[in-house]
């Protein structure tokens, strides 16, 4: 089988003839002139394409040049990301130790963009407190904070509670940068006068002023 370069000669830019032709059928049909080759390929509709320039004579095959391209860009595409659901499991008694321990699996799911559903599973009477699982189950959210976004909300299924929970495509807010305390024209501000400003004062006094006398 003859391997196809990309940007081939077509049609009217085949130059030599004659030709060894392959059909639309992929079937070898010798060697023919390129006219009459070119007029086979205009009659099915198709191109005639110059798949191997380097052989005497050249061989050319007719076909759907087009399509072939578009087939050829989309094999040679990089596939995306493929999305997959990831599954963490709790119970009402879970302790703030284990399940910060999923919630860090968790933000590290979000964060190469999968979906994290989280089930609680509920065991004998445990099921009368779904108040304590609703808590944990928004506790969780908090904590992934703006990564994640609810897809869906905590939802009794017989003796679980599931929530699902999808990146959050929306870039968190950058942090406020700190107040410029340079004053205008790139001068650092003057410091307020401290406890030795008296010194500073007399010490700019002029020379020889005469002191001041208390009362008697």
């Amino acid at each position: 089988m003859i391997a196809i370069a990309q940007n081939l000669r077509c049609n009217e830019q085949i130059r030599l003839s004659p030709i060894r032709l392959i059909d639309e059928n992929n079937e070898q049909r010798g060697i023919v002139p390129t006219d009459e080759a070119l007029r086979r390929a205009r009659e099915l509709g198709l191109d005639l394409v110059e798949v191997a320039p380097t052989e005497r004579p050249p061989v050319c095959r007719i076909m759907d040049y087009g399509k072939w391209k578009y087939q050829q860009k989309k094999k040679h595409k990089k596939p995306h990301h493929e999305q997959q659901l990831k599954e963490l499991r709790l119970s009402p008694k879970t302790d703030s130790h284990d399940k910060n321990i999923r919630i860090e699996r968790a933000r590290e799911f979000l964060t190469h963009g999968h979906k994290v559903q989280f089930t609680m599973i509920f065991r004998g009477r445990e099921r009368f407190h779904q108040d304590r699982g609703h808590t944990i189950m928004r506790e969780i959210v908090e904590s992934l904070g703006e990564l994640a976004k609810v897809e869906r909300p905590p939802r009794m299924e017989g003796r679980r509670m599931i929530m699902v929970l999808v990146p959050n495509k929306v870039a968190p807010k950058p942090a406020p940068k700190p107040a410029d305390r340079t004053a205008p024209g790139g001068k650092a501000p003057e410091r307020p006068d401290g406890p030795d400003n008296g010194s500073q004062t007399a010490a700019a006094s002029p020379a020889g002023a005469e002191a001041v006398q208390p009362p008697l």
